[in-house]
Order: C-alpha cells, then sequence, then structure tokens
C-alpha cells in the first residue's frame, strides 16, 4: 500500500480503527481534539463500529475508560497536558485496577506560564503511576506504536495499561508519509482481546471492587504491579520481533544509530531525536564517531538494553525535553542510575535541558554538546548540566523584561520609575 500523508493525531486515530477499538471516552484539549474528532467521524459515518462517549472532564473519561477495560471491552482514549494532570488520580487509579487499555498523550508544555508547545513534562509526572510508555519520534511510529500498545497491554503477563506518546505540533500537526498496515494483517497480528476471567454480564453481576488494605497486602499488590511491568520487557521484545517480521519496520525498546564504533552518543527521546540522527549524520561526514541512543519503551525501563548499548562509549550527552524543577533532566537522572557500577559504563554524562515550550534545538546545538561532552571525556571533568539557550537569545529576553518593567513603572500610581511618591525629581 502507497504511503498516506497524515498528521500524528490523524496516526493515533488511524492505531485505533486498526487496534478495532470497542468504547472511546472523550474529552477535547489541544493539540489532541483532532485524535477524537477523526474517530468521531468515523464512528457516525458507520466507517468504525463502536462506541464513542464524550465525558465531562478527563478525570470522568480515564474512569469510564477504566471501568471499560475491566469487564473486558477493548478501550482507547487521549489527551494532553493539563488534561493528563487533571486525570491524574485516575491514572494511578486505573493502573492499580490492573485495566489494559491505551491512551495516547500529545505532549505540551505545562503551565505556569501557559504554553501550547511541546515538552516532555506532562507526559513524565505520570511516569510512576503503573502506565506503561511508549515514545514516537514520528507519525509512522505514532500508528505502530498504538497497535504494539495494545499487543503489550493486553498480554496476560502484564495487563496493564499503556501510554503512547507523540509530541504536540511538531507530530500531531505534522503530516508525514505513513504507511498503514493492511487491517488483515493487523487482525492476525492483534487478535481480538481476551480478558481471560474478567468478564461483566448483567445477569451475572460480580463485583470487581478493591477493598481498602492494610500494609502488607497493599505492598504486595502494588508489588505484584512492579513484577507485571518489569515483565513488559521482554514481553515487548517479543512483540516487537513479531512486529519486524510482518510488517518489516523495526520497533525495538531501544533505537540504536550509529552507536556500533561511537565515542560520543547523544541520549534522548521524541521527535526531536530526528534532529539528533540529522546532526549525527553531519558529525560523521566531519569524521567524528558520534551516535544516537533513543528510548521507545521508557517504563517500564529498558536498563539492561540500554547499558549494552552504551558499553565502551567515552561519553553520552543526555538531552532532556523537561525540568525536573530543583534536580534537572529526568533522562539524565535515570541513565546515572543505570549505568552506575556496571562495567565498560561510559565515563562521562553530560546534562543538557533543551526543547522547553517546544523551543528549537539547532544543528549548532548539537554540534557543541558533542564538541562539549568530548573535552569532558578528554579532561576528565564534566560541566554541571546547562539550559540550551544561546547570548542572543538572552539579551532579547532581558531586553523585553527591561521593556517590561519600564512600562510597569511608568503606568503605577507611585509615579516614575517606581520612586516613592514626592522623591521622583530627587537626584
Amino acid at each position: 500500500m502507497a504511503p498516506t500523508l497524515l498528521t500524528g493525531n490523524v496516526a493515533a486515530a488511524w492505531g485505533a480503527r486498526l487496534a478495532r477499538v470497542d468504547y472511546v471516552p472523550a474529552f477535547p484539549i489541544t493539540p489532541q481534539t483532532e485524535i477524537i474528532e477523526t474517530l468521531g467521524a468515523w464512528v457516525d459515518s458507520g466507517d468504525m463500529p463502536g462506541r464513542m462517549v464524550t465525558l465531562e472532564s478527563e478525570h470522568s473519561m480515564l474512569t469510564a475508560a477504566g471501568a471499560a477495560a475491566a469487564t473486558g471491552v477493548r478501550v482507547f482514549s487521549a489527551t494532553s497536558s493539563q488534561g493528563l494532570l487533571h486525570a491524574m488520580e485516575m491514572i494511578y487509579t486505573v493502573a492499580g485496577w490492573r485495566a489494559p487499555f491505551v491512551l495516547v498523550n500529545v505532549s505540551r508544555g505545562l503551565a505556569s506560564p501557559i504554553t501550547l508547545e511541546a515538552d516532555h513534562n506532562d507526559v513524565l509526572a505520570a511516569r510512576d503511576s503503573g502506565f506503561l510508555q511508549i515514545h514516537c519520534a514520528d507519525c509512522q511510529e505514532v500508528v505502530d506504536g498504538v497497535l504494539l500498545a495494545y499487543r503489550l497491554a493486553e498480554d496476560p503477563a502484564v495487563r496493564l495499561p499503556v501510554m503512547v506518546n507523540l509530541d504536540g505540533f511538531y507530530l500531531s500537526f505534522t503530516r508525514e508519509p505513513v504507511n498503514l498496515p493492511d487491517p488483515a494483517e493487523v487482525a492476525q497480528f492483534l487478535q481480538p482481546f481476551d480478558p481471560g476471567a474478567i468478564r461483566f454480564a448483567a445477569s451475572a453481576p460480580e463485583s470487581q471492587a478493591v477493598a481498602v488494605l492494610g500494609g502488607s497486602p497493599y505492598s504486595y499488590f502494588r508489588y505484584e504491579t512492579h513484577l507485571a511491568a518489569q515483565n513488559a520487557v521482554s514481553v515487548y521484545g517479543d512483540i516487537a520481533g513479531e512486529f519486524r517480521e510482518r510488517f518489516g519496520r523495526e520497533r525495538g525498546a531501544v533505537e540504536a544509530y550509529q552507536t556500533e564504533d561511537a565515542e560520543v552518543v547523544f541520549f534522548m527521546m521524541g521527535s526531536f531525536a530526528t534532529k539528533a540522527r540529522e546532526a549525527v549524520d553531519r558529525l560523521r561526514e566531519a569524521g567524528q564517531r558520534v551516535g544516537l541512543l533513543r528510548p521507545r519503551l521508557l517504563r517500564p525501563y529498558p536498563a539492561d538494553i540500554i547499558a549494552g548499548a552504551l558499553e565502551g562509549v567515552s561519553g553520552v550527552a543526555v538531552i532532556d525535553q523537561n525540568l525536573s524543577v530543583g534536580q534537572g533532566g529526568v533522562l539524565h537522572t535515570e541513565l546515572s542510575a543505570a549505568l552506575y557500577g556496571r562495567e565498560g559504563a561510559p565515563a562521562v554524562l553530560t546534562s543538557f535541558i533543551g526543547g522547553l515550550g517546544g523551543r528549537e534545538i539547532s544543528p549548532e546545538e548539537f554540534y557543541q554538546m558533542a564538541a562539549v561532552t568530548r573535552q569532558a571525556v578528554e579532561t576528565g571533568v564534566t560541566p554541571p548540566p546547562r539550559l540550551l539557550y544561546t547570548e542572543t537569545e538572552l539579551r532579547e529576553i532581558r531586553k523585553l523584561q527591561s521593556v517590561a518593567l519600564v512600562e510597569r513603572d511608568e503606568t503605577s500610581p507611585r509615579g516614575g520609575a517606581g520612586k516613592p511618591p514626592g522623591e521622583e525629581d530627587k537626584q
């Protein structure tokens, strides 16, 4: 089948349609709304069977999704940014129910201040919830990621919800060529959901409530969820292998690009990793042995796979499109923990924070990050984490701040330049 130009949002909708979902609880939020609009149009026209219901909030939407999945229905939903935060109580709750369904998150920076552009603080706020996470770099991966997510969520050794993440605007409204898999092939890859003993019938009601538990049984239930998530590393590997054989696309837990002989490796996730891939090519042309390592599967964390791919590498430039306030980049922290104490691990991990609120990361910045990391390897001195910001941007921001302060002071009831009344003319 010839490639079709699709936005990332429509690609996500196609993933749900090809997965033959039964139920779509929905609530719109920018930049995710196109997913829901597309699914709604298909349901209304009869092109897609199943039921779609608009709820009054993301909290209600996730409650409905978890409840439906707990009765054996294949469920799909989508959200973004503040919507994900509004649903956070139920994000934790439905994961604790072990309700297997797929939630697409279209990443967008969190308030305050308000932005409509992408970074990863929203999805990373949910990383400890029990939801598994698959991160996409292009629109093709969005379709494929949704199909992989259903196989992973519904596997008897896992039975956990999965979040598929794509970057707002950079992917959600960008059209790229996408090969839509044949529905018959998808039906072979993704069989109907078999919920096992998890069924509900009105004629034979059975409570699936969760009791209030003390410390010991609560710990047991949480640990069981943790073990199920750990199972997902090997389960995902098997699923990705089958996907490659059937559809011809590699979708392993980690993408390794030009890492075999690399001395310095970029480590990052999301759509900006495509910029890093281009930078790797240019640096290779200049004779520098640079590579890229990108986790697709972030939860569970494929630590052994990542460590194996970085064995023998001298330095890693970790690029976080997020900021854990008071600590730094989440990917840097997690990679440091995963590599600590391992033989052959890189001696240097440099940390860079970039792309917050959708700010571009330029090719020149990738070249500079490689140079800084290489210098740290040569000197044995790792620089402190840094925010990717140019001197020109800093000057412009300070100029805007100065203008804002002058305008505020000129309109202030206290008088010019913010001086106390009566002292405006004193020198």
